[in-house]
Order: structure tokens, then C-alpha cells, then sequence
């Protein structure tokens, strides 16, 4: 009998974010993988390689948990419909290392005093606590505060908390005064002297910054990337781009001796951590770009031969979808995290033939996956038909 994982949290209906959990795990799979082949059903000649697994539980290398309570007894989890904390410090889809880390925060949050955020009365201090996990073992923690009242009892007491938390490479302050429903501010005050945690995949050690964005499954992600590289050594093109870069992970796994790459990205802190990696690896011909993916496609007096484009899940729109398809762009690596998005945005780029597709459960227990698909151009005759 195909096993289901277990989860008290979810059978008592405290949370219900991992939606497939009452599903067995093949079935999950493959229910991703048939999702995914109807949308794009369009495209004839794309082949489906096979779907890659994941661990069922504890995969997540990032836990972005919701401080509430009080400081005597807070919960670190998430919050219900009515705004109230729903401790979920036992979360089975977090790892392990992340789960261990949970009891000190919860005792600093006391010794300290920090007051957690109430919102539904709109008062408090304490709003998040982010913590990531490299593959290292070496975590990130950031602290995410309404304003400055506790800014300085959580510097001076870095000395205790790294004692007490020793994988802690990274810990910094991040401040998000406004009420929205968003996990950070754009002000961030980094205490350790480490800038940066190091997360090596493939053997490409890669850093990434507090404000920077990392899939959050380690293998899968890392399976991902060998994908892409795999189809650019394939192609052996001349240059690439990898627009929606975050820090980096497809430009630095492209990269090749004579091989012009270029990254860009709109979080000046992910452009930065991208840039010290290619420092560190030698890539001279490897630089990346702060900025917006579309006006930098569209301000290019010439087009390389290979585009790699990881959006958000709204897609790449129809502007560079468009510009895409009338450009002198040979090949398209697409990566999705939202297939329906990318099957619209497909439709624009009919100049394309899509190639290749694989499913990569980046999300078990969840209807979410991340799809990668390779495009290439069709012949000026078929164009011109």
C-alpha cells in the first residue's frame, strides 16, 4: 500500500497548506505531470521526460514563520482566518535543521522581551522570523521587526544567540513598518559578519544575500539546474541570457569558456550575491544586471542565441513574450512555476517550437510543481508559411 504522510497539524485542521497530503505520493506525481501535459497540449511535438521526485517531507530549506502571541507564550507558525497565531514549529515539510532552530527562537523572544505583532489590533513589534537553510547545514535568520524598538536588544545579543544557535551564519534585522500582507520591508541591517550564506549546488557554490530569492528544495532545485545545463551544452550557444535571475543559479550553471552570459534581475541585493559568485568561480565573461528582465530584453541593440527566463508566477507577459517571438533568439529555456501562466505565455511565442518538458516536483503535498521546458525556433520558411 503506497504510504500517505502524516501530519497533526493538518488531520486536526489547524492548516490545511499542504492540500494533497491525504493523496499517496506517486499519485501526487503523476497528477502534476497529467495536469501539465493537458495545458500544454497544443505544442505536438513536446515531449514529456519523465517527472522528477521529491523527498515527501521535511524539503523545504526555507520556513517563513508568522510570529503572534505574546512574549511569555508566543506561537511560530502561521495565523488563522481571524488573524490569530497557529503554532506550526513541528511543520513535517520543514527541515529537520529548520525545526531545531524553533526552540531558540521561541526562548529569545522571551528573554529579550519581544513583543509579537497582534494584527488584528494593528500593535506589536515582532512580525516574522525567516530562517534558511544551505546544504551546509549553516542557516540564515532574519528577524523581521515593525520598527527599530527592538533593533538594539537583538544586536547586542548576537554574541548569545550565535552561541545558542551556532549554524547561524547570517542573522539581520528587517524592518516592515507598513500593515500588508507581505513577509518583509525593503530596509535590512545585517549583524553577523557574514554577508552572505553559501549555498553550493553541482558543485557551484553560489551566496545568497537576506533580499535574495532561493528555491526552496534543495534537490529539486539543484536537479533543475542540471536540466538546463544539460540542454545549453546540447545547444553550445554563443550567449546567453537568463532574465529573472535571482542570484544567479542558471547563469552560473551555463557559464562556459567563451560563452558570453548575462544575468538580470530587479533585487540589487540577489544581483550582488550573483556577482561575487562569478567572482569566485572565474567566469570573466559572466555579469549581471539589476534591473527590469522586459526593458532590458527591449533596450538590446542584439539578441543572443539562447534566453533562459525564470519569472514570478504571473509569467513574462505579453510584451516580452512578443519580443521573444520576433527577436533572433534561437532557443528558450523556460522555467515555471505557474504551467498555466506559462502555457499563455507560450501561445504568444508561436514562433517556437516547444521541444521539451519536464515536471519538477519543487512542492509535494501541494498542487504547485515547477515545470522547465525547452523552445526552439522554427525554420524562417515555417515562419514566413
Amino acid at each position: 500500500m503506497a504510504s500517505i504522510m502524516q501530519c497533526l497539524y493538518f488531520s486536526a485542521g489547524r492548516c490545511r497548506s499542504c492540500s494533497q497530503m491525504t493523496r499517496p505520493y506517486q499519485q501526487q506525481l503523476r497528477g502534476k505531470a497529467e495536469h501539465c501535459a493537458q495545458l500544454l497540449a497544443g505544442h505536438e511535438q513536446l515531449r514529456f521526460l519523465p517527472p522528477q521526485p521529491s523527498v515527501e517531507s521535511g524539503f523545504r530549506n526555507k520556513a517563513k514563520m508568522v510570529i503572534s502571541g505574546t512574549s511569555e507564550n508566543p506561537t511560530i507558525g502561521i495565523l488563522d482566518a481571524d488573524g490569530h497565531g497557529v503554532d506550526l514549529r513541528h511543520c513535517g515539510v520543514c527541515d529537520p535543521a529548520l525545526r531545531a532552530a524553533f526552540p531558540v527562537i521561541e526562548r529569545f523572544i522571551r528573554q529579550l522581551g519581544l513583543i509579537p505583532y497582534d494584527l488584528p489590533r494593528r500593535k506589536g513589534e515582532l512580525k516574522h522570523v525567516i530562517i534558511t537553510l544551505a546544504p551546509s547545514g549553516q542557516l540564515m535568520v532574519r528577524w523581521v521587526l515593525r520598527t527599530k524598538k527592538h533593533f538594539v536588544a537583538l544586536r547586542d545579543s548576537l554574541p548569545l544567540f550565535s552561541k545558542a544557535l551556532p549554524a547561524a551564519k547570517v542573522v539581520s534585522v528587517n524592518f516592515l513598518p507598513e500593515h500588508k500582507a507581505v513577509l518583509e520591508g525593503s530596509e535590512e541591517i545585517v549583524l553577523s559578519a557574514a554577508q552572505t550564506l553559501p549555498m553550493e549546488l553541482n558543485g557551484i557554490g553560489m551566496h545568497l544575500r537576506p533580499q535574495g530569492f532561493f528555491q526552496t528544495n534543495t534537490p529539486i532545485a539543484a536537479a533543475l539546474y542540471r536540466q538546463a545545463a544539460s540542454w545549453v551544452r546540447q545547444l553550445q550557444p554563443a550567449s546567453v541570457w537568463d532574465l529573472y535571475c535571482g542570484v544567479g543559479g542558471f547563469a552560473l550553471h551555463t557559464a562556459a569558456p567563451g560563452r558570453s552570459v548575462t544575468g538580470v534581475e530587479t533585487s540589487a541585493e540577489a544581483v550582488r550575491a550573483a556577482e561575487r559568485s562569478a567572482a569566485d568561480l572565474g567566469l570573466a565573461d559572466t555579469r549581471f544586471i539589476a534591473g527590469d528582465a522586459t526593458q532590458f530584453a527591449l533596450a538590446q541593440d542584439q539578441a543572443p542565441q539562447l534566453v533562459v527566463v525564470n519569472p514570478p508566477r504571473r509569467g513574462i507577459g505579453p510584451t516580452l513574450a512578443d519580443w521573444l517571438n520576433a527577436s533572433e533568439v534561437q532557443h528558450v529555456i523556460y522555467s515555471s512555476c505557474n504551467a498555466v501562466s506559462l502555457a499563455k505565455d507560450l501561445r504568444r511565442m508561436d514562433r517556437f517550437t516547444a521541444v521539451e518538458a519536464r515536471v519538477m516536483d519543487m512542492f509535494p503535498q501541494t498542487n504547485h510543481y515547477e515545470v522547465i521546458v525547452r523552445l526552439q525556433r522554427r525554420p524562417r520558411t515555417a515562419d514566413n508559411g
